[in-house]
């Protein structure tokens, strides 16, 4: 699977004659590494570009943090933006960063490549490059794959987009800080480091 992308607009959809197998997809990934890729449930690649300096750095310290937390907290743990989940319907995502309980974790014990769960907790940062409806829609996914609490971070309009089942979108906007609650009650992400 050899694929050139010459100024392409990102994300780009790839469907190939046979859904791509996670072995098949974890091969792609390591010879592509300076993309992001995901697969959908229908086994269609998304490439997606890598996100700018400031960027990454903003998504580094948002893992970092809640990677703190959740080993101080002890209930569960923390999940880089290159954590790969396979999800019930076979689509791999990464969010930016994510939490999980031990249970939900521990029930993959033995899988290797993308251990498939649903993590109760994900935050997407929106990243200079990607369209606001993109990382919405992406948003919405994981909401409708039973995740409990999801924040969708805008640094260019400085907003946190807050995602719960069954509600409406709570918009904190301009805030110096964002405080979990259900599965992530007690975690608190100063936004000065994402805001720059």
């Amino acid at each position: 699977m050899n694929v050139a992308l010459q100024e392409t607009e990102l994300p780009v959809r790839l469907r190939f004659e046979q859904p791509v197998s996670d072995e098949e997809l974890l091969q792609f990934c390591e010879r592509n590494h300076l993309l992001r890729v995901e697969r959908d449930a229908n086994g269609e690649l998304i490439l997606m570009s890598p996100t700018g300096t400031d960027g990454g750095n903003a998504e580094l310290d948002i893992a970092t943090e809640l990677n703190l937390w959740a080993r101080q907290d002890g209930r569960g743990r923390a999940l880089g933006p290159n954590s790969g989940i396979r999800l019930p319907d076979t689509a791999v995502l990464a969010a930016d960063a994510g939490w999980v309980s031990w249970e939900r974790y521990n029930a993959t014990a033995g899988q290797s490549g993308f251990r498939e769960f649903v993590p109760e907790f994900v935050i997407e940062l929106r990243s200079e490059s990607d369209r606001l409806a993109d990382v919405r829609s992406k948003m919405e996914r994981w909401m409708a794959y039973g995740v409990e609490v999801g924040w969708l971070i805008d640094p260019s309009r400085r907003v946190v987009e807050v995602y719960r089942p069954g509600r409406e979108v709570e918009v904190v906007e301009g805030g110096s800080v964002v405080e979990g609650d259900g599965p992530v009650a007690g975690f608190v992400l100063e936004l000065g480091m994402v805001w720059g």
